[in-house]
């Protein structure tokens, strides 16, 4: 059985709106304090380690992952 979960990613930095294409599905909100939340479903853990993965791939400085 398949269930989907809500994460929020935090990385450090502030992303552009460019960026929202890559993570499709997911609200980019800015922090004060020079990081950005990324929040939306994943549907399993194969899903969340493709999401991690394209975050290093993207040399994306990774502060932490919470399951909402």
């Amino acid at each position: 059985m398949t269930t989907q979960t809500t994460y929020q990613i935090k990385l450090e930095g502030h992303l552009s709106p460019l960026w929202e294409a890559e993570f499709e599905g997911f609200t980019i909100t800015q922090a004060e304090n020079g990081i950005t939340c990324l929040t939306g479903p994943v549907i399993d853990q194969a899903a969340l380690h493709g999401l991690l993965r394209k975050i290093r791939d993207l040399s994306l400085p990774l502060v932490s992952v919470i399951r909402l």
